[in-house]
């Protein structure tokens, strides 16, 4: 099976609270549009420092992080972010990757959106026996 990248949008969750709180104009929330490579080797969604600083997302806490060249390091941890692939979406940590590193998208926010690997067609896909089911109703922010 080759490498596997999928479009997803990433959005800063405590903006789209303050939004629905009316502390914060929908149109500031902050958000990304990028191309990930999905990595079920990966527990956790990884951004890099570059979405980070475009997020504005707050670091709540450290973790030791192997990188796939064998080498460790401590990384920031920062939540909420939430993750939107089609119409599914989920709510999670992101680990900080230095510079500007390649972001995966690990196993937890895909087990959380109920997401399968076609490995035929190489492609990220809603799973094909609940096709709109979403574990939360998605909210429009334009």
């Amino acid at each position: 099976m080759g490498l596997i990248y999928a479009d997803i949008e990433l959005i800063n969750a405590e903006h789209i609270g303050m939004a629905r709180m009316n502390f914060m104009d929908i149109d500031d929330i902050k958000r990304i549009h990028i191309n990930v490579l999905v990595d079920t080797g990966s527990y956790m969604l990884a951004i890099n420092e570059n979405i980070q600083q475009i997020l504005q997302l707050p670091v709540v806490e450290k973790k030791p992080a192997q990188l796939a060249n064998g080498q460790s390091i401590v990384c920031d941890v920062v939540a909420p972010v939430e993750v939107r692939f089609k119409n599914r979406r989920s709510t999670t940590s992101a680990i900080v990757l230095p510079g500007d590193s390649e972001p995966l998208l690990g196993a937890i926010p895909m087990e959380e959106m109920d997401v399968l690997i076609d490995p035929l067609r190489q492609e990220l896909m809603v799973h094909p026996d609940r096709p709109d089911y979403a574990l939360m109703k998605m909210v429009s922010l334009r």
